[in-house]
C-alpha cells in the first residue's frame, strides 16, 4: 500500500510553489500574527520529518488556527492535511477522515492539495475496509493527475485495493503496463512497490513462477537501494508464498520481516509478522510468539489511545490560545466574571470530568501493579472499548457543554435549563459506561451474573436462549478463565448487537471430559472473512490461546455466525 508522506508533501509543495507568483498585494504587509503562523508551520514540518509527531501536531494546530483567522485557505488546508497524516500514523483513521472533511471546502482552488486530500481519504477508507470509497478517491487522484510518474501512485493504490478484494487479475491489469514501460527507473523505491505488488498479485492468481520472480526482483531493488523499510512488506509476501511449500523458508522470511519492522518501529508490520509466526509454529504448550503478540498488541492500543487523547487536547489548547490572543481585555474580564457566576454549574461539569480521569488513572495503576498471573488477566480488560466510548460518547458532549457554558448567558432560564439537561445526559452516559465495564464478580454468584449479562441483550426483536449441558463447577475454575469467558462472550454479544442484525442467539454451556465447552450461534448477516480480525475476534483467539484453549469460528455472509470455545478445566 503506497501511503508515503513524501508523496503528499511533494504535491503540497507544488501547490505552494504555484502560489508564490500569485500572492495578493496585501501579503506584502504581513501581520505579526501571519508571520508567527508561518513559523509555527515550519516548526511543524521540522518535527514531522524528525518523526516527533506530538510536537508537529502542536505547531500545525496553532498555525492552522491563526491562518484560519487570516483567511489564508492554502496554509490552513496544508496544516489540516499534515494533521490528518499524523492521525493516520497513529491509526486514527476515523479522526483523519474528520480532519480531511474539514479541509475539503478550502481546497476547491488548490488542485494539488485536493489530490493530496483525496489520497489520504483513500488510505483511511481502505484501512477501514470501505473499499468502494477508497476506489472512488484513488480514481479522482488518477483522473486529475497529468504527470505519468505521479499517476503510478494512485494506480498502485487501486491495485492494492484490488488485491485486498482478491481481484488479482484486475491488479495485474493495472500494474503490468507500468512495469513494462519502465517509468520508475529513477525512483527505485516506488518501482519496488509496484514490482512487489505485481508479483504478489501473480502469486495469488496461481501464476507462481512469475510471482516469485517479481517478488525477488523487488527485494533485490530494495536491497541494492538499502530500503530496509520497504523490504518489510516484501518479506511478508515471500513468507506467504512459501508457507504451503517450504515452512522453513517461510518462517525465515517472516522473522526477517519482524526484525526489519522492529528496527523501524513499525508496529503494524511487527504484529503481522508475529501473527504469521504464530500460525506457522505450533509447539506444545504456549506458543512463544503468542505472548509476544499479546504484549505488543496491548501496548500499541494503549499508546494509540493515549495519542488520540493527547492530540485532541493539543488541538483544543491551540484553538483556545488563539482565541485568547484575539480577544480584547474587556472580553476576558467579562468571561472571568461569567465563570464566577456559573461556579455551581461548573462544579457538576468538573465532577463528570473527574470521574472520567479517575477511571483512566485507576485503569493505568491496575496494569502497573499486577503480578505475572494478573498480567494475563489484564489482557482481557476493556481499555479499548472504554477509550472509544469516551471519545465517541463523552468527549464531544463535554466540550460542547464547556463551550455552551462559556458563551451563553446562564441567567437566562432557557439557557440554564439547556446546560443542566446536557450535564444530566453526560452523567447518564458516564454511569452506563461505568456499569458496562465494572469488575467481574468471579465468586459464588459468577454463573448467575454471567447469564444475567447475556440475558440483558434480549430485546423485543432479539431472542437470547441459554442451553445447559453437563453442569460446570465454576468454583473449581481458575479466576483468569472465568474472566476470559465473560469477556469473550461479551465481545460476541457486542459484535452481534453492532453488526449481525441477529434475531435469534443461542449460547450453550457444557462440561466434556474435564473440558469446558461453550458454543455461540446466531442467525445474523455473518462476517466477510476480511472483517473477522477487524471485529475483535483476533483478540478472542489470543485470549483463549493464552490459556491453552481452542476457539473456532464458522461464518459466511448472510448465513449467521458460530463460535466454539474449549478450555481445559
Amino acid at each position: 500500500m503506497f501511503r508515503s508522506p513524501i508523496f503528499i508533501f511533494f504535491i503540497c509543495l507544488l501547490a505552494l510553489a504555484c502560489q508564490q507568483n500569485n500572492k495578493p498585494e496585501t501579503k506584502q504587509k504581513e501581520s505579526a500574527q501571519y508571520i508567527q503562523a508561518t513559523k509555527y508551520s515550519e516548526k511543524g514540518d521540522t518535527f514531522y520529518f524528525a518523526k516527533k509527531f506530538d510536537s508537529a501536531l502542536f505547531y500545525y494546530s496553532k498555525s492552522k488556527e491563526i491562518f484560519a483567522v487570516e483567511k489564508d485557505t492554502a496554509y490552513t488546508a496544508y496544516n489540516l492535511m499534515q494533521i490528518a497524516s499524523i492521525q493516520q500514523t497513529y491509526g486514527d483513521y476515523l479522526g483523519s477522515e474528520e480532519t480531511l472533511t474539514e479541509s475539503l471546502p478550502l481546497l476547491q482552488e488548490n488542485q494539488a492539495y485536493l489530490l493530496g486530500a483525496y489520497n489520504l481519504l483513500g488510505i483511511a477508507a481502505k484501512e477501514l475496509y470501505n473499499y468502494r470509497d477508497a476506489i472512488k478517491y484513488y480514481n479522482q487522484v488518477l483522473e486529475q493527475t497529468e504527470n505519468k510518474v505521479l499517476k503510478t501512485a494512485p494506480i498502485n493504490n487501486l491495485a492494492a485495493v484490488a488485491i485486498e478484494q482478491k481481484q488479482y487479475s484486475k491488479a495485474i491489469a493495472l500494474l503490468e503496463p507500468i512495469y513494462r514501460l519502465n517509468l520508475l527507473d529513477t525512483i527505485p523505491s516506488q518501482k519496488a512497490n509496484i514490482v512487489d505488488n505485481l508479483g504478489y498479485a501473480y502469486f495469488k492468481n496461481n501464476q507462481f513462477e512469475q510471482g516469485l520472480t517479481l517478488l525477488k526482483e523487488a527485494l533485490t531493488i530494495r536491497t541494492n537501494n538499502k530500503d530496509t523499510y520497504g523490504s518489510i512488506e516484501n518479506y511478508l509476501h515471500l513468507a506467504d508464498f512459501y508457507k504451503n511449500t517450504n515452512a522453513t523458508i517461510a518462517t525465515n522470511y517472516a522473522q526477517k520481516a519482524y526484525e526489519a519492522a522492529t528496527l523501524h518501529h513499525s508496529i503494524d508490520e511487527r504484529l503481522e509478522a508475529l501473527q504469521f509466526l504464530m500460525a506457522e509454529n505450533h509447539e506444545k504448550g504456549i506458543n512463544p510468539y503468542t505472548a509476544r503478540f499479546i504484549r505488543l498488541n496491548d501496548s500499541i492500543k494503549k499508546v494509540r489511545n493515549n495519542a488520540k487523547n493527547q492530540f485532541a487536547k493539543i488541538k483544543y489548547d491551540a484553538r483556545q490560545a488563539n482565541l485568547e490572543n484575539i480577544q480584547i481585555k474587556a472580553e476576558k474580564a467579562e468571561t472571568l466574571l461569567l465563570l464566577e457566576t456559573k461556579k455551581n454549574q461548573n462544579n457538576l461539569l468538573y465532577f463528570a470530568l473527574a470521574v472520567v480521569l479517575i477511571s483512566i488513572v485507576a485503569g493505568i495503576n491496575h496494569f502497573k501493579n499486577k503480578t505475572k498471573r494478573e498480567r494475563i488477566q489484564a489482557s482481557y480488560t476493556t481499555e479499548t472499548r472504554i477509550a472509544k466510548k469516551l471519545h465517541d460518547e463523552l468527549a464531544n458532549d463535554v466540550f460542547y457543554a464547556m463551550t455552551f457554558a462559556d458563551t451563553q448567558d446562564l441567567q437566562n432560564p432557557e439557557k440554564k435549563e439547556t446546560l443542566l439537561n446536557n450535564l444530566d445526559l453526560i452523567y447518564t452516559r458516564t454511569r452506563n459506561i461505568s456499569k458496562e465495564n465494572s469488575p467481574i464478580d468471579t465468586g459464588e454468584n459468577y454463573e448467575y451474573l454471567l447469564k444475567q449479562m447475556l440475558n440483558s441483550y434480549k430485546t423485543t426483536t432479539t431472542e437470547v436462549i441459554i442451553k445447559n449441558g453437563q453442569p460446570i463447577n465454576w468454583s473449581e475454575t481458575a479466576i483468569e478463565k472465568k474472566i476470559a469467558i465473560q469477556r469473550v462472550l461479551q465481545e460476541f454479544m457486542v459484535n452481534m448487537k453492532k453488526y449481525s442484525q441477529a434475531t435469534f442467539i443461542v449460547i450453550g454451556f457444557d462440561l466434556v471430559q474435564n473440558t469446558i465447552k461453550i458454543s455461540y450461534s446466531d442467525n445474523g448477516v455473518g462476517f466477510a472473512n476480511e472483517l473477522i480480525l477487524k471485529n475483535g475476534l483476533q483478540n478472542v483467539e489470543n485470549r483463549i490461546h493464552a490459556l491453552n484453549g481452542i476457539v473456532t469460528f464458522e461464518t459466511e455472509p448472510n448465513k449467521g455466525f458460530k463460535a466454539t470455545i474449549s478450555l481445559p478445566k
